[in-house]
């Protein structure tokens, strides 16, 4: 699903408030689809965006501190002011116990909201950090200094490093190494040179300048790191591959024994790095982008102890600015604001309530569903989810284009679908993570190197498959291919995607096009590459996957022709899965629809028969705005198409579409019955 954040305008008040009161409405007066928001004087085969939500993009302007404005962040709104109250109720609560969950997640939130304090500390908080990379001496010491960051969660530099499964045995949990040590959101931001990125590349260098000079540093040396900074990570982004090669999960798994991968980079010992992260009992090592090593390696070897000095100390500054007085915090919305536009920044309390979320989020979660989380939701989406994988079941079983052998397969792996709904079974209780409500800076390190050791401790045990890898409150969905599992967090299990009270039409359009995008990542260009029970093992015949790929390759160059700004368009390769994600999705829906009582008559809800209610829900689901610089970031960085694409994307692909709304030839949107998309 998509990611995004939070904002806040005059006119969108109303849509805040027309959202908190449909949630508590009397159902038999609520208007789940509300043709005050269409454009009904618009065909909807001419620009069905415009029909389905034309009256409400034009009357909602995008708040000051969003990037972008639409359901998913209207959600996230109302999620995050509900937190704020949690939060807030937590930390008048005199009487709630030390250790307890209800004082931990106040501790969090007081510490970040405690701005006296933060402005009185400054840059205290990392002097001493920064002073003991100055007293580096050589190469030993610097890699030493590297290994401390990456386990305090205080830093990390040079290249990525985590713990996960093996995604060709995904029962076995593996030491991993990634291609990293940018600081800028994607290579392409080192590597351009067109207006935008100067632009960009411009505010990084100032940002660098910035955080440096709040320290101390003089002005000219200051800018002097910042040559050195942006040269060393540009020599990383060179080595990088692209976001759309990191799509394939075949290219990306490269498995090494640790003392023949510590060939390639002779600079770096992998068993003493190892080691010194207090990991034992590995031979192997598994490597996403084995080419980009040698070249950290050479950097490494070659640049002077000075420049590593540099890096180490941006590697820092960089984690800890957003957590430090208001200097820091400025210096950080600046730059980010040459990313994405956004016009002021995002109030403490909101950044202080998602931080806690995102450092403790099973601990604040509990508080959060015992508030907002209705047990009859969880019911209905079991059968929601149950509907949907009988539907995707007809649909494999009626495929003209797949062979029965490789049906058979794909069957198997649907019926080993693992679904997680609103949050998990056990929770995790953070066990020694030690938290006050005095050190800001100190709790969401603490919170890091906890969850380090958290994730190290996973190594030789058997794989946890009651983790999450999302919290409760959270406003998204995901499928974990080596998992085979699809979740749903409390968080999504709302209007505008899911309402108990709600009609069929409107559910399946909505949460039910969620949850059949989520299993169709089983079986997307990159899910499908994983076996029932999640391993990364061919289960195709040859026939049968070039058929698929070439079915895939017509979606792709349906969304490339998609014009999202200037000359941008949509990516359509590196949304490939996503836009597979929606067209199996949203079919899926419908066919489960359809065995609904309401999905077999023609019974009018406010004007619109069944069929258009549920089209209707979905273009719902994606009605957002987005500024001109987010949208030309989101296209470099994000897998997801916009929204104004993902609404019509799907739809345009389906018969039922076209008879729902009497879409005919001529129709700007019009596609003729041959040359629409149909995979799953």
């Amino acid at each position: 699903m998509t990611k995004m954040k939070n904002r806040l305008v005059m006119s969108v008040l109303m849509v805040l408030l027309c959202t908190t009161t449909i949630l508590s409405q009397d159902p038999g007066k609520a208007k789940f689809i509300d043709r005050a928001n269409m454009n009904l004087l618009v065909k909807p085969g001419d620009n069905f965006v415009e029909y389905a939500g034309g009256v409400w993009l034009k009357n909602n302007a995008i708040p000051a501190k969003e990037t972008t404005w639409g359901s998913f962040s209207i959600l996230r709104d109302f999620n995050v002011k509900a937190l704020k109250k949690i939060l807030a109720d937590a930390a008048a609560d005199t009487k709630a116990a030390p250790g307890s969950t209800k004082k931990r997640v106040a501790d969090f939130y007081e510490a970040a909201m405690d701005s006296i304090t933060i402005e009185r500390l400054g840059a205290d908080p990392i002097r001493a950090d920064l002073k003991r990379v100055s007293e580096l001496t050589d190469k030993q010491q610097v890699l030493n200094e590297l290994i401390y960051q990456r386990s305090q969660g205080i830093g990390s530099s040079l290249f990525g490093f985590f713990v996960g499964q093996d995604r060709k045995h995904p029962d076995r949990m593996a030491v991993q190494l990634s291609q990293g040590g940018a600081s800028l959101p994607d290579r392409d931001y080192y590597l351009k040179s067109d207006a935008r990125t100067k632009k960009i590349q411009a505010a990084f260098n100032t940002y660098i300048v910035t955080l440096f000079t709040l320290t101390g540093v003089a002005e000219e040396q200051a800018k002097k790191n910042a040559e050195t900074i942006f040269a060393m990570e540009k020599k990383l982004a060179k080595a990088q591959m692209s976001r759309t090669e990191m799509r394939d999960p075949v290219k990306t798994y490269n498995k090494f024994s640790i003392p023949d991968f510590t060939k390639t980079t002779p600079s770096i010992d992998w068993k003493y790095f190892l080691t010194k992260l207090n990991i034992s009992g590995q031979d192997s090592i598994l490597v996403n982008v084995p080419k980009f090593f040698p070249v950290a390696d050479s950097l490494f070897k070659n640049a002077p102890v000075e420049d590593w000095k540099v890096c180490l100390q941006w590697s820092l500054l960089r984690s800890a600015a957003p957590y430090l007085s208001k200097a820091f915090v400025d210096a950080e919305f600046a730059y980010n604001q040459a990313l994405s536009g956004q016009k002021v920044q995002t109030p403490r309390w909101q950044k202080a309530s998602s931080l806690t979320d995102g450092n403790i989020g099973e601990l604040l979660g509990q508080l959060y569903v015992e508030q907002y989380f209705k047990p009859e939701a969880k019911a209905r989406m079991k059968q929601l989810i149950a509907n949907l994988i009988k539907a995707y079941e007809i649909r494999i079983k009626q495929l003209d284009w797949m062979s029965d052998v490789t049906k058979q397969k794909a069957l198997a792996k649907l019926k080993t679908f693992n679904p997680k709904i609103a949050y998990p079974d056990k929770w995790k209780n953070y066990d020694g993570l030690e938290i006050t409500n005095k050190t800001f800076l100190q709790n969401v390190r603490n919170s890091n190197h906890w969850g380090f050791n958290d994730m190290i401790s996973q190594l030789g045990k058997p794989v946890d498959r009651m983790r999450w890898g999302m919290t409760p409150p959270t406003v998204n969905a995901y499928y974990n291919p080596v998992m085979n599992e699809i979740v749903f967090p409390a968080g999504i299990l709302q209007y505008p995607f899911f309402h108990p009270d709600a009609d069929d039409a409107f559910n399946y359009g909505g949460i039910g096009a969620v949850i059949g995008h989520e299993i169709s990542h089983g079986f997307d260009d990159s899910g499908s590459q994983y076996d029932k029970d999640g391993s990364l093992r061919n289960w195709w015949t040859v026939e049968d996957r070039k058929r698929f790929d070439e079915k895939a390759k017509l979606l792709q160059q349906q969304f490339d022709a998609y014009t999202v700004l200037d000359s941008l368009h949509v990516n359509g390769k590196l949304t490939l899965g996503e836009n597979i994600g929606d067209l199996g999705g949203l079919n899926a829906a419908y066919e489960a629809f359809k065995m609904t009582a309401q999905g077999k008559t023609d019974k009018k809800i406010d004007g619109f028969t069944p069929d258009q209610r549920f089209f209707l829900a979905w273009a719902q689901v994606w009605r957002s705005k987005t500024l001109p610089d987010r949208s030309a970031q989101l296209i470099l960085v994000d897998p997801h198409s916009p929204g104004e694409y993902r609404a019509i994307g799907a739809p345009s692909n389906m018969d039922a579409w076209y008879k729902a709304f009497n879409i005919q030839p001529g129709d700007k949107l019009y596609k003729k019955p041959e040359d629409r998309i149909k995979i799953w």
